[in-house]
This record gives structure tokens, sequence and C-alpha cells, in this order.
């Protein structure tokens, strides 16, 4: 069924079909309607929504809401993100499902409620202390917004981790044709518990990259939850070995995975000599500048990245080999290309950056292409 949606309207949907039922968030440009359609959605089909007191109760009631046994959702610009940063690190201690929608604007501090940028990659990969590893997937259109929120949900049930979803302004509010029955849907993954009657150790775990089953809090089982350091039973710890234990955990759990659950999309010409890395409402841009520089006789590879943390390092090499420019187009400073000049091996990498409000054109592309 062909529908008229924007980008905020399909993470309702896809929050929706993931299963999620308890949403909290507080009024925000350009995030607000998913608020609001979330707080018209979840009650009809037995779940809470929350309109805050603001950012920090927010993610506050979705880490509780989680950690009792529900999925949750929470939505916000980067001012929200900021509040947001204490309750990430929660999050990531105590291994909590979660997925963030960071509704991007234009920055710093209040900068532009209603201009677009994405200005907020860096950001969230480092938007609490410890310098951990987190999950940040990327939109470009309305279908991928349904499509990679039920991605999210999926990942941050698998691995027990805050998981971000990037859009932006342009994304989340701009509308177009989508049908929905046809996007690429993931199988939804639910939540694996302790089974009862067994003894439950909270944090436990075979070896670092394993993840260990939940116990709803309430339940059955006995469930120590801290933002501090703590060992596998949920005890405050100082001792090195537990300490270094804990965070290798937290760290391996999901590097080991970086390669498996990448997600990209390759659309690479044999013989290219360009390379173009694009993501986010900027790689619409970046596929119509590569198919008319196709159509000049270039040959041009296009590289879209669905998920910006942990790096795709194995699909960007791949799409590197033979190419000896990059073009890194961003509406930003160029913040994810300096993880491209990381894997470049001396390449050049060639930034076209925007941070004007305006979005980048193909035009700006074709000419960093120098292709006339």
């Amino acid at each position: 069924m062909i529908e008229f949606l924007e980008g905020n309207d399909a993470v309702v949907r896809g929050a929706l079909d993931a299963g999620c039922r308890f949403f909290a968030g507080y009024p925000i440009t350009p995030a607000s309607s998913i608020l609001a359609g979330m707080m018209r959605e979840l009650p009809p089909v037995g779940g809470v929504a929350i309109q805050a007191e603001d950012e920090i109760a927010a993610i506050g009631f979705c880490i509780g809401a989680s950690m009792a046994g529900w999925k949750t959702l929470t939505a916000t610009s980067g001012p929200g993100i900021s509040l947001y940063s204490e309750n990430i690190g929660l999050a990531i201690m105590g291994e909590t499902p979660l997925v963030i929608v960071d509704v991007q604007r234009l920055g710093p501090a209040t900068g532009g409620a209603t201009s677009g940028a994405e200005g907020d990659i860096q950001f969230l990969r480092w938007a609490t202390s410890g310098g951990l590893p987190v999950i940040v997937l990327s939109p470009s259109t309305v279908a991928e917004c349904y499509a990679l929120t039920i991605h999210a949900f999926n990942l941050a049930e698998r691995f027990r981790v805050p998981v971000f979803l990037a859009s932006s302004k342009e994304v989340g509010m701009t509308r177009e044709r989508v049908d929905l029955t046809r996007a690429e849907r993931p199988p939804v993954l639910e939540r694996r518990r302790a089974a009862a009657g067994d003894e439950f150790v909270p944090y436990r775990v075979g070896h670092p990259a394993e993840v260990p089953p939940m116990a709803d809090i309430g339940g059955s089982h006995l469930v120590r939850y801290t933002t501090s350091m703590h060992d596998e039973r949920g005890h405050i710890t100082r001792d090195p070995h537990k300490i270094q234990r804990k965070v290798g955990h937290l760290e391996a759990k999901i590097a080991a995975a970086a390669g498996e659950i990448a997600m990209v999309r390759e659309d690479l010409a044999p013989g290219a000599e360009d390379l173009v890395v694009a993501y986010g409402v900027t790689a619409r841009s970046a596929r119509e500048a590569v198919g008319e520089a196709r159509a000049r006789g270039r040959r041009v590879s296009l590289l879209t990245l669905q998920m910006l943390f942990p790096v795709p390092e194995g699909a960007i090499r791949r799409a590197l080999a033979g190419a000896r420019r990059v073009i890194v187009p961003e509406m930003n400073l160029g913040q994810y290309r300096l993880e491209i000049e990381r894997l470049a091996g001396g390449r050049d990498v060639v930034g076209v950056h925007r941070m004007d409000s305006q979005l980048i054109s193909p035009a700006q592309i074709l000419e960093a292409l120098d292709v006339p």
C-alpha cells in the first residue's frame, strides 16, 4: 500500500512493529512528531507513552521501563543528547537495551532548530564518558527510517546496549511516497531472558564477547543495577581484575561482531578510480551524482553507509580496492571523513562539507569528482 509519510512517521511504525511498548520523550524540533506519534499509537496496543518534564527524566524513564522488561524508545535532537549523556553511560554500564533517535539539526547548542545538518555523528559515538563502543545507524529515506528502526531494536536486544538512529531534520520531516509492506523488514528479535528457577548471576559471561541473558526487575530473580563499576553479581568493585573483565566485555561484545552486523549498500563499478562514500540525507544527492557521472562516461563507485559505528571497516576496505580518490560528502565539517582517512592507506580523500542549513547538491559532488 502506497502511503505519503515522513521519516518520523516511519520511525513510529518501525518501533511498533519491532514490539516497542514504552516511549518517553520531551518536545524538541525536529523530533517532536515522534513523541506525538507514539503518544497517539502506543495506548491502543497496550503501551505507555509519556511526555516527561525534561530530557533527563525521559531517558531515565526508558531505562527503568527497559529493565522492567519492555522494549523502549526515546527521541530527541542534539541539545537533548547533551542532557541524555549521563544516562547513556548508565545504559552502557547496566547493559540496558534502548533505542535513541537523534533527529539532528544545525548545531552547536540551540543552533538552528528548523535547519538541517548531520553534525552529531561523532557526538553520538563519544556521547558519554569511558569511550566504550555504541551502535549508530543512519537512514537516508523514509523506508530506511522504518527498517533501520526495527534493526535498532534487534541490535539493542541482542547486545544489551543503547542503539542510536542518526536521522536528521530533512530525513525525519520530508514526506515521500513509500510502501512499507515492501520495505526490507528484518525478523523481530525478542529479548533473551534467564530461565525461571535457574541460578541467576546478572552479568556472568563465559567469554568476553558473550551477552548475558536478562531478568526483569520485579520478577522472580534478584537483579542488581548500578551505574558504578561492578562485578558479575552487580556488586560495586574496585578489584582491578574484575574491572578489566567488565570493561573488556563491554567492548568485546560489540567489537567481535562488527563485521557481521555491518550494514552498507554497495554500488561498485569495475575499474572505478573514484569512490563516493555517503550516509544520511546526503546519500540521496550522492546517488544522483554518481548516476549522472556514469551517464557522462565516468566510472565511479558508491558506498552508502547505513551503520556508522562500529565502523564497517571490511566493507570500506573492499570499496577502496582499486580506488585512487575518495569523495566524502557530509552536512558537517568532515566528521566521518576522519574514519575514511584512517582506512584509506594514503589515497586522496576529498571532503565535501556544508553546514549552512542547506543540503549538499548533486552538482557539488560532481564538482568534487571533476565531472564537467
